[in-house]
């Protein structure tokens, strides 16, 4: 079994919101998950480790650069072929791209909205 995500893979999720610095501390407390700083140059976001193995399950992230405008919500990240020619196939079938591209370890990434409104994130 390979450990790589496959094309149509839920590969992550964080949390976008204003104020990231007091959420963490909420999500630190209810779920037991321990904060840990990830700079972002000019910030700190956070990524949220697991309590008993310090895997990080999640992120807690200001809605600030990439994800600058986009509503409070948890984000999912999902894999697809080609980040380029989906993004593309995003507004041709009447959603918006919101973000993007942005390239980070190699992938391509956009942040993309959907017809009815929801945004999620892909990347190649």
């Amino acid at each position: 079994m390979s450990n790589k995500p496959e094309v149509g893979d839920i590969v992550w999720h964080d949390l976008t919101i204003e104020n990231a610095e007091e959420v963490k501390d909420f999500y630190a407390q209810v779920v037991g998950w321990q904060p840990e700083a990830a700079s972002m140059g000019e910030y700190d976001d956070y990524n949220m480790n697991k309590p008993e193995s310090g895997d990080c399950a999640a992120g807690v992230c200001h809605a600030r650069g990439g994800n600058s405008g986009l509503p409070a919500q948890w984000l999912m990240y999902v894999k697809v072929a080609d980040a380029d020619k989906s993004a593309a196939q995003c507004v041709a079938l009447g959603g918006k791209v919101l973000a993007g591209p942005t390239t980070m370890g190699g992938d391509t990434y956009y942040t993309i909205e959907d017809p009815a409104g929801a945004a999620m994130a892909i990347f190649s």
